[in-house]
């Protein structure tokens, strides 16, 4: 097995990449011109300790992450949290390249609001297949963000400094957050199709044996059956129809035990067992918080 080699610090990103001396210990914004990959060998596997925000342009370089793959070529952002590894591919930099890429360590935000909020930024679980895609408009926006963080980090650092730079980091995420919004919903009829593909792998697995084998499906299951994070799985499905992965499960399956309820004579904790449940009372638990009575209740009313 090939060992990991750590980047643990602003620091240590800055030595790896070829940059410059770092002007701030915890933050720096890295034109992508300026990065020499010649420490980087392909199939070396890289653990990152820092969030990076990565605006790419005419960059051919691959890396791996997660379950798949992101050719770095295309003019995309793409979200990266701290602590996950990396597997470097083939690499090649334009020098001309107008990319750029955010590092920020987690003690930046530790003490602050954004540190509470980070979490709710839900593109930094995203796999890099499902970057974000920025139009040129949008693209000038987020620039000018990441100029204000460059220009403030050239300045001597004094008391406002910290809060400077949080503010214009949490106001790019704001941004990025509108912009996937916007790539949800200007992808209504993929989107759809989509959600037509969960629904069918899910009906299916509840039709098998796999229940009564394996349990309750579950939103990491169904992500890998539709090659998509869960993360980006449960927004795309709360953008189309209200209801995060998550919800959509318990959906389905009410509906179904419903369907068992009202068309079968079978105990209530056959119907448990089948649907997946290994306890019964966790079914009528679920099924009475759902619809507000029990499944026996449910049984005898209609």
């Amino acid at each position: 097995m090939k060992e990991v080699f750590i980047i643990d610090s602003i620091s240590k990103a800055h030595q790896v990449l070829g940059l410059p001396k770092l002007l701030h210990p915890l933050v720096s914004v890295v034109r992508q011109k300026d990065i020499q990959l010649e420490q980087i060998q392909e199939g070396m596997k890289i653990r990152i300790d820092l969030f990076q925000i990565w605006q790419k342009e005419g960059m051919d370089c691959e890396m791996g992450y997660g379950r798949s793959s992101y050719d770095f070529r295309e003019g995309t952002l793409a979200f990266i949290k701290a602590g996950q590894v990396l597997t470097a591919g083939n690499k090649e930099m334009n020098p001309s390249s107008e990319g750029w890429l955010l590092l920020f360590h987690p003690d930046l935000i530790r003490k602050s609001d954004l540190g509470e909020s980070i979490h709710t930024y839900g593109f930094f679980d995203y796999e890099t297949n499902e970057a974000l895609h920025v139009s040129d408009g949008e693209k000038k926006s987020l620039s000018e963000l990441i100029e204000k963080i460059e220009l403030e980090l050239k300045q001597p650092i004094d008391r406002h400094s910290q809060n400077l730079i949080l503010t214009n980091i949490e106001l790019l995420l704001g941004y990025c957050l509108r912009y996937y919004d916007r790539q949800f919903y200007s992808r209504t009829n993929l989107n759809q199709d989509l959600v037509s593909r969960f629904e069918k792998i899910l009906r299916e697995y509840f039709d098998s044996e796999m229940p009564g084998e394996k349990g309750l499906p579950t939103v990491k299951y169904l992500g890998e059956k539709m090659n998509m994070s869960s993360r980006y799985l449960s927004d795309l499905l709360r953008k189309e129809s209200g209801r995060n992965a998550q919800e959509y499960i318990h959906h389905i399956l009410i509906e179904r035990a419903k369907n068992s309820l009202l068309g079968t004579k079978e105990a209530v904790s056959q119907i448990a067992y089948q649907l997946g449940f290994e306890y019964p009372q966790h079914f009528t638990k679920l099924f009475k918080s759902k619809t507000g009575m029990s499944p026996l209740e449910f049984r005898n009313l209609n």
